[in-house]
């Protein structure tokens, strides 16, 4: 049985939830024996080889591909090559989620790898998931033609309390300390509530969202509230990880990325799976929607589903290269199916 579709609007939001509450109670003093005893301590894990060192080099060259496919003059082997006008249009210095990108083949291959699912099914305890439509990342060291500047946030909307989504990076490259990638806030989801138990405002940053996306799952710190974390025992850490390691944290974590310094770019993807049990309708059928159109959302598999419809802007005008449709098309199979909400389990 196959969801419904829905008409889209731009900067509209379907499927709004507030939950005040975990939406899983977890037994805090269970011991699993396995990864989730440390992600349920401290909020984040880095699990080992959850696919090969050379599925993830087939990911390396499938996202350079990707970036070949656009014809600006790209080459990795050339870093005078690695600034803005040859490459196609991203966030943050490498994070893609425009031009059909977030339905390639090889993000839909990625999500359904068995090591990367068995991550979600054992930490949910469930077997029927959903995921998110999210982005990739792909960022070159050593740019000189980005003004950045850190961004620590969480990807929860303060109104929710509790767990309710986890997002996971799987990683293709060697990623060491200086080559960019995942800051996390350990222990800081434990904290959550607390810190918002007072009414806070988000850092005045460059990169908050404009203010008519509502229903917005996303809060950027400012210094204070970094050091209030820290204040509490919480501690900033750079996640290192090899080729074909997956990170995970709670979506009340504290997080941003940095940028490579050294010489290897950096390359993965963004993973995020959670029980089809707890969406609506309504969202299922904005999924549906998305899926059919190639549209990305947000880290959100369940609810609040923002479709990513806008287009990617160069110099004051859409990309000349925009396209609406994935280079390469996955083939979708019943579990690509039931994954992106289109189909019950």
């Amino acid at each position: 049985m196959s969801t419904t579709t829905t008409t889209l609007k731009e900067y509209e939001t379907f499927g709004t939830q507030f939950e005040t509450q975990n939406l899983v109670d977890f037994d805090s003093s269970r011991v699993y024996g396995d990864w989730r005893d440390e992600f349920h301590k401290n909020g984040c894990v880095v699990i080992k080889n959850v696919i090969s060192k050379e599925r993830a080099q087939y990911y390396v060259n499938k996202q350079l591909q990707w970036l070949h496919n656009f014809d600006l003059g790209f080459d990795e082997k050339d870093p005078s090559t690695w600034t803005a006008d040859r490459l196609p249009v991203s966030f943050k210095g490498g994070m893609y989620f425009a031009y059909g990108s977030t339905h390639e083949k090889m993000a839909w291959e990625a999500r359904t790898e068995p090591g990367v699912v068995e991550v979600f099914e054992k930490l949910w305890e469930t077997k029927e998931l959903i995921s998110s439509f999210d982005g990739m990342n792909i960022s070159m060291p050593n740019r000189k033609d980005l003004n950045w500047s850190p961004w620590p946030h969480c990807d929860q909307n303060p109104a929710r309390k509790g767990m309710q989504a986890v997002q996971g990076l799987l990683n293709y490259a060697p990623n060491g300390d200086k080559d960019g990638g995942l800051m996390l806030m350990k222990g800081s989801a434990k904290l959550f509530d607390e810190f918002f138990s007072r009414d806070r405002e988000q850092d005045d940053h460059e990169d908050a969202p404009p203010p008519e996306i509502k229903f917005m799952d996303l809060f950027l710190f400012n210094k204070k509230d970094v050091q209030w974390f820290k204040d509490r025992g919480c501690e900033l850490i750079k996640v290192n990880m090899e080729p074909g390691d997956f990170v995970l944290w709670d979506s009340r974590t504290m997080h941003y990325a940095t940028l490579p310094e050294g010489d290897q770019i950096r390359h993965v993807q963004y993973i995020c799976m959670t029980p089809r049990k707890f969406a609506t309708d309504e969202a299922l059928a904005a999924k549906a929607t998305c899926f059919q159109n190639y549209y990305g959302t947000t880290h959100w598999p369940h609810c609040n589903i923002r479709p990513s419809s806008e287009k990617p802007m160069r110099n004051g005008e859409v990309c000349p290269k925009y396209r609406q449709e994935p280079f390469e098309k996955p083939v979708v199979t019943d579990q690509i199916l039931k994954l992106a909400g289109v189909k019950s389990y």
